[in-house]
């Protein structure tokens, strides 16, 4: 079937049409008015710009609280000479900054599908989730080579307890940035958005090695404070690698496999439907499509055959979170000595 969205009505809405409908009648469509779970595409989009403007919100928040957090340290990076704290500070002013890529991206992937973009602008927050990621990869590569450097030319530390009041806030501004970017990030279902709530987390981890950097130099040595910038580097390396993956993942359309059991479970489910063929799920930023291809019993009509293919859209889009689409095929179930009608099409497959 093509798309089974277009003039997608539920049958028992007309039950008492044309006729004065009935008491229950009456009582179902008040309760369908006030309950609303239409899915067509303007009624769809609405939830899809919901969760944008979450993703914003959560952005511009973490924004304020990271860049007032970087702001206090680089105040005492300057009066101290700390590079484990200079490190964390680096690393706390590009993370605020990543939500700028990303803003961005959220902002383009609420506009409409074109006819040269006909999905849309949603990969522009996996392209921001690059951006991040290379982000995290150039805090890496600054912090190591301040860290090395100092190595090579020690240096004191002075106002240790300064920077140890520094390090603490560092860890608590991060660790609440962290964990609100990855919760939001996971109820939209935005790998961009997760990524950057691990890169906030890791900030805090070396905002308590700060710490423990300060208590070294307070007991007098002098290493410390390049060698804790080492293990910061560390880290951030950690946390690049799985920021890296979680994007790359959502580049190469990976999706849970639980998402594909359930949806198949579901349309096995539907009344009509003698088998799943193909199924496929792919995200586009941080909203799901769905392609699906159904057998039916071959003698249905093909207004019966929509009607399953709508029905089976319909079931997929209440029990798939964050699915805002699904293309339903419908294929006749085969007759023993009947010709596959899709060998025509083998050849192409293979090219």
């Amino acid at each position: 079937m093509s798309d089974p969205h277009r003039n997608h009505r539920h049958p028992h809405h007309d039950e008492h049409a044309p006729g004065r409908p009935s008491l229950a009648g009456r009582w179902h469509r008040l309760a369908h008015r006030l309950t609303p779970h239409s899915h067509e595409s303007a009624d769809k989009l609405d939830p899809a710009l919901e969760s944008s403007a979450r993703g914003l919100r959560a952005l511009w928040v973490s924004l304020t609280v990271l860049g007032a957090t970087a702001a206090a340290q680089a105040v005492v990076v300057v009066a101290s000479g700390s590079v484990a704290l200079l490190g964390d500070t680096v690393h706390n002013a590009a993370d605020a900054l990543t939500a700028v890529p990303l803003g961005v991206a959220f902002v383009l992937g609420r506009r409409a599908a074109t006819r040269r973009f006909t999905y849309g602008y949603g990969r522009a927050e996996d392209l921001a989730g690059i951006v991040i990621v290379l982000t995290i990869a150039a805090s890496a590569v600054l912090t190591g080579w301040t860290a090395v450097d100092r190595l090579l030319d020690p240096r004191p530390v002075s106002h240790v307890p300064a920077v140890a009041v520094a390090a603490v806030v560092g860890f608590a501004g991060n660790e609440w940035v962290a964990r609100y970017r990855i919760r939001v990030g996971r109820e939209i279902g935005s790998a961009a958005l997760i990524a950057d709530g691990l890169h906030a987390r890791t900030d805090g981890c070396t905002s308590l090695a700060v710490l423990l950097g300060a208590g070294g130099a307070a007991l007098g040595w002098r290493l410390a404070d390049p060698v804790v910038g080492l293990a910061i580097t560390a880290a951030i390396v950690l946390v690049l690698r799985d920021a890296a993956r979680e994007v790359f993942r959502r580049l190469m359309d990976a999706v849970d496999p639980a998402l594909v059991d359930r949806a198949e479970h579901v349309l096995g489910e539907v009344a009509g439907v003698r088998g799943v063929g193909e199924l496929r799920l792919r995200w586009i930023g941080h909203r799901l499509r769905a392609e699906v291809a159904l057998v039916v019993d071959g003698e249905v009509t093909v207004r019966q055959a929509h009607r399953i293919a709508v029905e089976a859209e319909h079931a997929l889009l209440h029990a798939v979170p964050r699915l805002t689409a699904a293309l339903v095929h419908a294929d006749p179930e085969p007759v023993p000595g009947e010709t596959d009608p899709h060998l025509v099409l083998a050849h192409h497959a293979t090219a």
